[in-house]
Protein backbone atom coordinates (compact mmCIF):
# COMPACT_ATOMS: atom_id res chain seq x y z
CA UNK A 1 0.00 0.00 0.00
CA UNK A 2 0.90 3.51 -0.72
CA UNK A 3 2.28 5.20 2.54
CA UNK A 4 1.97 8.66 1.23
CA UNK A 5 0.26 11.28 2.82
CA UNK A 6 -2.20 13.71 0.47
CA UNK A 7 -1.29 17.49 1.59
CA UNK A 8 -5.31 18.45 2.57
CA UNK A 9 -4.39 21.75 3.36
CA UNK A 10 -3.86 23.17 -0.46
CA UNK A 11 -8.14 22.66 -1.19
CA UNK A 12 -9.51 25.17 -2.87
CA UNK A 13 -12.66 25.92 -3.77
CA UNK A 14 -13.42 25.37 -7.83
CA UNK A 15 -17.15 25.31 -8.41
CA UNK A 16 -21.00 24.91 -6.96
CA UNK A 17 -22.89 23.21 -9.54
CA UNK A 18 -26.75 22.26 -9.11
CA UNK A 19 -26.35 19.24 -10.86
CA UNK A 20 -23.70 16.68 -12.30
CA UNK A 21 -23.96 18.09 -15.76
CA UNK A 22 -22.29 21.69 -15.08
CA UNK A 23 -19.78 19.69 -12.97
CA UNK A 24 -15.74 19.93 -13.99
CA UNK A 25 -14.73 17.18 -16.53
CA UNK A 26 -15.46 13.36 -15.07
CA UNK A 27 -11.42 12.42 -14.79
CA UNK A 28 -9.40 11.68 -12.06
CA UNK A 29 -9.87 10.61 -8.88
CA UNK A 30 -12.75 12.23 -6.53
CA UNK A 31 -13.97 11.53 -2.93
CA UNK A 32 -17.43 12.39 -2.26
CA UNK A 33 -18.74 13.70 1.43
CA UNK A 34 -22.62 12.73 2.19
CA UNK A 35 -24.79 13.02 5.51
CA UNK A 36 -27.63 14.14 6.86
CA UNK A 37 -27.74 17.66 7.22
CA UNK A 38 -27.22 18.02 10.88
CA UNK A 39 -24.25 15.05 10.74
CA UNK A 40 -21.76 18.21 10.86
CA UNK A 41 -20.16 17.46 7.23
CA UNK A 42 -18.75 20.71 6.27
CA UNK A 43 -17.36 20.87 9.84
CA UNK A 44 -15.45 17.51 8.93
CA UNK A 45 -14.29 18.96 5.48
CA UNK A 46 -13.28 22.04 7.40
CA UNK A 47 -11.34 19.70 9.92
CA UNK A 48 -9.87 17.25 7.55
CA UNK A 49 -8.60 20.39 5.09
CA UNK A 50 -7.12 22.39 8.47
CA UNK A 51 -9.35 25.43 6.55
CA UNK A 52 -11.94 27.14 8.97
CA UNK A 53 -14.66 28.61 6.40
CA UNK A 54 -13.36 26.10 3.08
CA UNK A 55 -16.99 24.14 3.16
CA UNK A 56 -19.58 26.76 5.18
CA UNK A 57 -20.84 25.96 8.29
CA UNK A 58 -24.16 26.71 8.97
CA UNK A 59 -26.61 27.40 12.25
CA UNK A 60 -29.59 26.15 10.25
CA UNK A 61 -28.37 22.94 8.68
CA UNK A 62 -29.60 22.13 4.72
CA UNK A 63 -28.29 25.33 3.68
CA UNK A 64 -25.65 23.49 0.84
CA UNK A 65 -28.18 22.90 -1.37
CA UNK A 66 -25.27 22.28 -4.32
CA UNK A 67 -22.69 20.30 -5.22
CA UNK A 68 -19.21 21.86 -4.04
CA UNK A 69 -16.32 20.91 -5.79
CA UNK A 70 -13.02 21.62 -4.03
CA UNK A 71 -9.42 20.25 -5.98
CA UNK A 72 -6.51 18.95 -3.82
CA UNK A 73 -3.93 18.80 -7.01
CA UNK A 74 -4.53 18.58 -10.40
CA UNK A 75 -7.29 15.54 -11.04
CA UNK A 76 -8.06 14.64 -6.99
CA UNK A 77 -10.56 16.50 -5.57
CA UNK A 78 -13.03 16.21 -2.94
CA UNK A 79 -17.31 17.10 -3.53
CA UNK A 80 -19.37 17.88 -0.96
CA UNK A 81 -22.76 17.24 -1.63
CA UNK A 82 -26.50 18.53 -0.65
CA UNK A 83 -27.03 17.65 2.39
CA UNK A 84 -29.85 14.99 3.20
CA UNK A 85 -33.19 14.48 5.36
CA UNK A 86 -33.47 17.71 7.12
CA UNK A 87 -37.34 18.38 7.88
CA UNK A 88 -37.44 21.51 7.63
CA UNK A 89 -36.63 21.75 4.02
CA UNK A 90 -39.18 21.99 1.15
CA UNK A 91 -40.67 18.41 -0.30
CA UNK A 92 -39.90 19.85 -3.63
CA UNK A 93 -36.27 20.88 -2.48
CA UNK A 94 -35.95 17.79 -0.56
CA UNK A 95 -36.50 15.73 -3.90
CA UNK A 96 -33.80 18.03 -6.11
CA UNK A 97 -31.49 17.14 -4.13
CA UNK A 98 -32.27 13.48 -3.27
CA UNK A 99 -32.29 13.55 -7.13
CA UNK A 100 -29.01 15.03 -7.53
CA UNK A 101 -26.94 13.17 -5.08
CA UNK A 102 -28.39 10.02 -6.31
CA UNK A 103 -27.27 10.87 -10.11
CA UNK A 104 -23.78 12.40 -9.16
CA UNK A 105 -23.37 8.75 -7.16
CA UNK A 106 -24.44 6.44 -10.04
CA UNK A 107 -22.97 8.78 -12.83
CA UNK A 108 -19.56 9.55 -11.87
CA UNK A 109 -16.93 7.59 -13.14
CA UNK A 110 -13.87 9.28 -11.41
CA UNK A 111 -16.44 8.92 -7.83
CA UNK A 112 -13.47 6.67 -6.36
CA UNK A 113 -14.57 6.61 -2.71
CA UNK A 114 -17.40 7.64 -0.41
CA UNK A 115 -17.42 9.68 2.97
CA UNK A 116 -20.63 8.94 5.08
CA UNK A 117 -20.98 11.36 7.87
CA UNK A 118 -23.22 10.08 10.74
CA UNK A 119 -24.04 11.79 14.18
CA UNK A 120 -22.15 9.11 16.54
CA UNK A 121 -25.63 9.40 18.70
CA UNK A 122 -27.47 8.99 15.99
CA UNK A 123 -26.07 6.99 13.52
CA UNK A 124 -27.66 4.65 10.82
CA UNK A 125 -31.01 6.14 10.00
CA UNK A 126 -32.88 4.61 7.01
CA UNK A 127 -31.35 6.82 4.72
CA UNK A 128 -27.87 6.31 5.70
CA UNK A 129 -28.22 2.49 5.43
CA UNK A 130 -29.91 3.32 1.71
CA UNK A 131 -26.63 5.02 0.87
CA UNK A 132 -24.32 2.40 2.20
CA UNK A 133 -26.50 -0.51 0.82
CA UNK A 134 -26.44 1.42 -3.02
CA UNK A 135 -22.24 1.95 -2.23
CA UNK A 136 -21.46 -1.69 -1.64
CA UNK A 137 -23.83 -2.61 -4.75
CA UNK A 138 -21.35 0.00 -6.43
CA UNK A 139 -18.28 -1.89 -5.40
CA UNK A 140 -17.56 1.90 -3.98
CA UNK A 141 -15.67 1.34 -0.64
CA UNK A 142 -16.48 3.54 1.84
CA UNK A 143 -15.45 5.64 5.23
CA UNK A 144 -18.31 5.69 7.50
CA UNK A 145 -17.61 8.85 10.28
CA UNK A 146 -19.00 8.76 13.65
CA UNK A 147 -19.00 12.85 14.11
CA UNK A 148 -19.22 14.18 17.29
CA UNK A 149 -17.90 11.51 18.92
CA UNK A 150 -16.51 13.98 21.79
CA UNK A 151 -19.52 14.14 23.21
CA UNK A 152 -19.03 10.50 24.43
CA UNK A 153 -16.84 9.36 26.88
CA UNK A 154 -13.92 7.33 25.35
CA UNK A 155 -15.96 3.86 26.99
CA UNK A 156 -19.27 4.64 25.07
CA UNK A 157 -17.61 6.02 22.02
CA UNK A 158 -15.59 2.78 21.57
CA UNK A 159 -18.47 0.22 22.15
CA UNK A 160 -20.43 2.76 19.37
CA UNK A 161 -18.08 1.93 16.85
CA UNK A 162 -17.96 -1.03 17.51
CA UNK A 163 -21.60 -1.92 17.50
CA UNK A 164 -21.77 -0.22 14.25
CA UNK A 165 -19.09 -2.09 12.48
CA UNK A 166 -20.81 -4.94 13.30
CA UNK A 167 -24.38 -3.53 12.02
CA UNK A 168 -22.87 -2.36 8.40
CA UNK A 169 -21.36 -6.14 7.88
CA UNK A 170 -24.90 -6.61 5.80
CA UNK A 171 -23.88 -4.60 3.83
CA UNK A 172 -21.03 -6.80 2.31
CA UNK A 173 -18.37 -4.59 0.32
CA UNK A 174 -15.66 -2.04 1.66
CA UNK A 175 -17.28 -0.09 4.37
CA UNK A 176 -14.92 1.08 7.30
CA UNK A 177 -15.89 2.86 10.73
CA UNK A 178 -14.17 5.36 12.79
CA UNK A 179 -14.94 7.98 15.10
CA UNK A 180 -14.12 11.53 14.31
CA UNK A 181 -14.65 14.66 16.33
CA UNK A 182 -14.23 18.12 14.25
CA UNK A 183 -14.11 19.97 17.75
CA UNK A 184 -11.30 18.09 19.24
CA UNK A 185 -9.72 16.70 16.37
CA UNK A 186 -9.92 12.85 17.01
CA UNK A 187 -9.92 10.42 14.37
CA UNK A 188 -8.22 13.35 11.99
CA UNK A 189 -4.99 10.92 10.99
CA UNK A 190 -6.86 7.84 10.71
CA UNK A 191 -9.38 10.08 8.00
CA UNK A 192 -6.35 11.51 6.19
CA UNK A 193 -4.89 8.43 5.92
CA UNK A 194 -7.82 6.63 4.61
CA UNK A 195 -8.26 9.62 1.96
CA UNK A 196 -5.04 9.72 1.00
CA UNK A 197 -5.03 6.19 0.51
CA UNK A 198 -8.05 6.48 -1.90
CA UNK A 199 -6.73 9.52 -3.30
CA UNK A 200 -3.06 8.38 -4.59
CA UNK A 201 -4.84 4.75 -5.81
CA UNK A 202 -3.23 5.66 -9.37
CA UNK A 203 -0.04 6.04 -8.25
CA UNK A 204 0.82 3.26 -7.00
CA UNK A 205 3.68 1.13 -9.25
CA UNK A 206 2.26 -1.68 -10.91
CA UNK A 207 2.49 -4.96 -8.43
CA UNK A 208 5.04 -6.39 -11.35
CA UNK A 209 7.31 -3.62 -11.21
CA UNK A 210 8.68 -4.45 -7.51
Amino acid sequence: MNNKQINFNTARFITSAPDINQMPADSGIEIAFAGRSNAGKSSALNTITQQKSLARTSKTPGRTQLINVFELSEGKRLIDLPGYGYAKVPEEMKLKWQQALSVYLQQRESLKGLVVLMDIRHPLKDIDQQLLQWASESNLPVLALLTKCDKLKPGPRKSEVLRVREAVTVFGGDIRVESFSSLKGLGLDRAREILSEWLLQDDEPAADAK
